[in-house]
């Protein structure tokens, strides 16, 4: 909470648009209360959060970037262990893969 002249300026915990309000209509929040909303927001930056991760299909195999050699070398990794009937090896290339693709192919 800020002054802002005559007014009292607020802004939800977490984050958001701020508004202003008469002072003498607010008063502090309780411990209690200041937990629950800051309980509340972790909450919707974590759903959040999951929501963008399962966009892909955990299911699908991830897909080799073009042009990008670490992916060429793992999705041959991954082609070889496929041949290999090693569906341990298979599924570590394609975690690797993602966690390559999540950190240098982000969009």
């Amino acid at each position: 909470m800020g002054q802002d002249g005559a007014h009292a300026v607020l802004r939800p915990v977490g984050g958001g648009g701020e508004w202003r309000t008469d002072p003498d209509r607010v008063r502090a929040a309780t411990l209690a209360e200041r937990l629950s909303a800051g309980v509340q927001a972790a909450n919707r930056r974590a759903r959040r959060t999951v929501a963008q991760a399962l966009d892909a299909d955990p299911d699908r195999p991830p897909q080799a970037v073009a042009g990008c050699a670490e992916c060429a070398r793992l999705d041959r990794e991954r082609a070889a262990a496929r041949a290999a009937f090693d569906w341990s090896a298979q599924t570590d290339a394609n975690v690797l893969l993602r966690r390559h693709q999540n950190t240098d192919h982000a969009a």
